[in-house]
């Protein structure tokens, strides 16, 4: 049956142990261990196989590989073509384009001639929802599939049915397979990649009532169609685990490295935060997400979504590809810290004196309360040393 235990145990056929490791680096607080990266001390990169998509390479072998997607209307061929051009220039490795249904698939194959024609070689990424057919039309002219499993043979969660048996969640998963499969024979009898592309806010029915929505939930419904891409022989995929909140997408990323830590898999990983937005906002919220992986050392190829022209997400990704490469290469670990001041078993409330009101400012901010209820003090460094 479908365990939802988050932590190693290392089986023996005497007893289940659970494995400990210290909660950071010399400490005596000991913490069940569930490896997500190579070290929770230093940066990594996590060692995986290599993906073809196209005439690039993605894998820990490689760069970094950047990424973004078109706006226009895919069926506005010459607008697409003129967007996938911009982008190349910037420096991109791939592109990813909307194939909505057949008259987007069709106009797809017109895309790749003039942009060929025009001495444009970059990889292009099919982004499909809810159209097995057409996946299968477009993988016969794009270089990678994404699909997302929440939406792909399964509906969107409607909540129509809310409970299932094990019999009817085998009965899913069976025709999960047998609409999934021609996909993945087409993309191996072409050469493709596959993107297997959860998404937080796009879980299906199935999914959602066994899992919740949860990181589980998301890891869950990408390993089910790697087993079929892995029951057909087929292994040049990569995964993604999105979600508009970072720390969700952050906790999605690390149980799937997990889970294949244990099951001694070694897929790439595609990066990135869904909605992040525009401006400042949109690029610290992918940096949290996106930056706190790449320290961890996960990570294959990065897209900053942001609701700009598509080659302003250019530069954001390279600042944080080019970060997670130096954390990388310069191997610096986490400074040791030892807490010599924090009293955890005597607490004290902490006098202070309330800010002095200097002459000329319109505001008097004694006493005013922030929305939680604290107030503003002023704290000497003296009195910050001792506490």
């Amino acid at each position: 049956s479908r365990g939802r235990a988050l932590v190693v145990w290392s089986s023996s056929t005497e007893s289940d142990t659970m494995e400990l490791e210290p909660a950071s680096e010399g400490s005596p607080l000991l913490v069940p261990r569930q490896k997500y990266c190579e070290s929770i001390h230093q940066t990594r990169r996590r060692k995986t196989r290599t993906v073809m998509v196209g005439n690039v390479a993605l894998g820990s072998d490689h760069p970094m590989r950047i990424q973004t997607m078109t706006t226009s209307d895919t069926k506005d061929v010459a607008k697409t073509v003129e967007e996938v051009m911009r982008i190349a220039d910037k420096g991109a490795d791939f592109v990813r384009i909307t194939v909505q249904g057949k008259k987007e698939a069709d106009a797809c194959f017109e895309i790749k001639n003039t942009l060929v024609q025009k001495n444009y070689n970059i990889p292009l990424v099919a982004d499909i929802h809810f159209a097995p057919t057409v996946a299968l039309r477009v993988a016969e002219c794009f270089d990678k599939i994404r699909v997302n499993p929440g939406n792909f043979a399964d509906r969107r969660a409607q909540f129509e049915k809310l409970e299932y048996t094990e019999d009817d969640y085998e009965k899913e998963l069976e025709h999960i397979e047998k609409v999934f499969s021609p996909l993945v024979e087409k993309c191996k009898k072409y050469g493709r990649a596959m993107r297997i592309g959860t998404n937080h806010g796009s879980l299906s029915d199935r999914i959602m009532s066994y899992y919740g929505d949860s990181p589980r939930g998301m890891v869950e419904s990408a390993l089910e169609f790697a087993r079929i891409c892995r029951n057909l022989d087929f292994h040049n995929f990569v995964f993604s685990m999105k979600a508009s909140n970072p720390v969700v997408m952050v906790q999605a990323y690390r149980l799937l490295v997990a889970e294949m830590y244990n099951l001694g898999w070694d897929y790439p990983l595609h990066l990135g935060v869904t909605e992040a937005g525009e401006g400042e906002d949109g690029r610290m919220k992918s940096a949290i997400g996106i930056g706190t992986l790449l320290m961890d050392g996960l990570g294959d190829t990065i897209r900053v979504s942001l609701t700009e022209p598509p080659e302003e997400e250019i530069d954001p990704c390279r600042r944080l590809a080019n970060l997670g490469t130096q954390a990388a290469n310069l191997q610096i670990g986490v400074v040791p810290f030892e807490e010599k001041h924090r009293r955890y078993f005597d607490f004290q409330r902490r006098s202070g004196q309330l800010p002095l009101q200097k002459e000329g400012e319109a505001v008097d901010y004694r006493g005013v309360l922030h929305r939680d209820g604290s107030v503003l003090m002023s704290v000497s460094l003296d009195q910050l040393k001792g506490s």
